[in-house]
C-alpha cells in the first residue's frame, strides 16, 4: 500500500435521501446534516450521514434525489444516551462536495486511513462459518483530537488482526457501511438502531520508519 498523504479520507457518491437539517454550530459557523444512499456491489444499499459546513455549499441547493460526490473524512463523536452513557456515532465530514447534474454510478465508496488499534480485536466465526474480527481504530487529527472508527475484517485479514497488540499502527482501505440491528433495553422492549462501520478490503501494518507519532485520547473511546 502506498503511504497516505492524509491519514483519513473518504470518496463517495450517493443519492440524497433526506432533508437538510441544522446539526450544530461552532464559532458562529453552522453545520448541516443529511443522509445519502450509496450502492454496494450486492443488492444492498447503505444510508450514511453527511455533515457539511454552510461555507462549503449553499444548503438550499441540496434536495432529495440529488446525486452528490463528496470528498472528506470519517468523523466520530460520542452521542449521549440514557443512564449517563454514550454511543459512538460516525458521520462523513465533507471537505468538498459537488452536486451531479447527470445520472452517474452511485457505488463509489472508498475509505482510506491510517491509525492505531486502540482496543483488543475481537475474533469470531459467523453462523455461516466465515472468520470475522471487530477492531476499533484511533485516527489522529488536529488539536490533539482523535476519531474512533469501528472496522470489520474478514478471512485472512481477520485472523491476522486478531493477534495484533493495542497500539499497532495500521493502514486500512475499505468502504463505509450502515447496519440495522435491534437492541433489547428491557424484558418487554427493544429499539431499532443503526450502526456505522468500515468493512475492510485491505489491511496491513505500517513500516517501522513510519511510526513517528503516538495515538491520542484512547481512554475516551466509547462504543
Amino acid at each position: 500500500m502506498e503511504i497516505l498523504k492524509e491519514n483519513n479520507t473518504i470518496k463517495i457518491r450517493g443519492t440524497v435521501v433526506s432533508d437538510v437539517e441544522l446539526s450544530h454550530e461552532v464559532f458562529e459557523e453552522r453545520y448541516y446534516k443529511f443522509f445519502i444512499e450509496t450502492k454496494r456491489l450486492s443488492e444492498m444499499n447503505d444510508v450514511l450521514p453527511v455533515i457539511v459546513s454552510e461555507k462549503l455549499i449553499d444548503i438550499n441547493t441540496i434536495s432529495q434525489g440529488d446525486i452528490v460526490y463528496i470528498d472528506g473524512q470519517i468523523r466520530s463523536h460520542n452521542f449521549p444516551v440514557k443512564n449517563r452513557k454514550s454511543r459512538l456515532v460516525l458521520s462523513i465530514f465533507a471537505k468538498h462536495i459537488n452536486i451531479e447534474n447527470y445520472e452517474d454510478d452511485t457505488s463509489l465508496n472508498e475509505v482510506r486511513f491510517q491509525g492505531y488499534i486502540c482496543k483488543k480485536p475481537i475474533y469470531r466465526m459467523t453462523p455461516l462459518g466465515r472468520e470475522i474480527t471487530d477492531v476499533l481504530i484511533a485516527i489522529n487529527r488536529a488539536y490533539k483530537k482523535s476519531d474512533y472508527i469501528p472496522c470489520i475484517l474478514w478471512g485472512r485479514n481477520a485472523k491476522f488482526c486478531e493477534g495484533l497488540p493495542i497500539g499497532s499502527k495500521v493502514n486500512i482501505v475499505g468502504r463505509m457501511q450502515s447496519r440495522n440491528y435491534s437492541k433489547k433495553i428491557s424484558e418487554d422492549e427493544t429499539v431499532d438502531m443503526v450502526a456505522y462501520e468500515v468493512s475492510t478490503s485491505i489491511f496491513n501494518l505500517t513500516r517501522e520508519e513510519e511510526k513517528e507519532e503516538e495515538f491520542t485520547e484512547l481512554e475516551t473511546a466509547e462504543v
